[in-house]
């Protein structure tokens, strides 16, 4: 029998591996949330949480282009050490992460990048359209909330939902964990650039 998907996100809390990663461990421990954890310990997905304290100072400048020369992006990816950025694991996650940022365009790494007077000013623009709906004051900022979430896996390419991934379920966060978890060095998304013929 499969695992419920609460105790999956509870797994997933607690370790911060990926969803089918937790699933995994659910199906082989029988459901044993503690036997799950000691699981992906093992096999090294929830350290991959810890690593990301360590320095990133290595890596690659990738680029992609698509749709014909029309569009492009340059991505710089750290790594920890030279060797590392040289494998095939972190040249093809360079292209992965590349080809996501060509097909959602997002405007930032992660949430905390975003400027603060945007995100004051998309609260203004949801509590009015809310508002204008006649909603009652009292669950317009539980609205608000979750229209915000919905906001950050549009911009934000952490929060992103993986294109590859059917369900939608998996997010470029738990991509880069599970790289991490591999590879067995912190990975970090340093910047990019995202470029399209005739955009502002």
């Amino acid at each position: 029998m499969s695992p419920t998907t609460e105790l999956i996100q509870k797994l997933r809390s607690m370790t911060g591996a990926g969803m089918m990663d937790c699933k995994k461990a659910l199906v082989e421990s029988s459901d044993d949330i503690d036997k799950a954890v000691q699981l992906l310990r093992e096999k090294g997905i929830a350290t991959a949480v810890k690593k990301a304290a360590r320095t990133a100072k290595e890596g690659l400048i990738s680029s992609y282009i698509h749709a014909g020369g029309k569009l492009g992006v340059l991505l710089e990816l750290n790594c920890e050490t030279d060797f590392v950025a040289r494998t095939d694991d972190f040249k093809n996650l360079c292209k992965e992460l590349s080809m996501q940022i060509a097909a959602a365009n997002p405007l930032y790494i992660k949430r905390e990048d975003i400027p603060e007077e945007v995100i004051e000013k998309e609260k203004e623009i949801y509590k009015k359209q809310l508002k204008d709906e006649g909603k009652p004051d009292k669950v317009i900022d539980k609205i608000v909330v979750g229209k915000l979430e919905k906001f950050y896996t549009q911009v934000c390419l952490l929060d992103q939902p993986y294109i590859r991934d059917t369900s939608g379920k998996e997010k470029i966060k738990d991509l880069l964990t599970n790289s991490i978890a591999k590879i067995g060095e912190n990975i970090l998304i340093r910047r990019f650039a995202r470029f399209r013929v005739g955009e502002e």
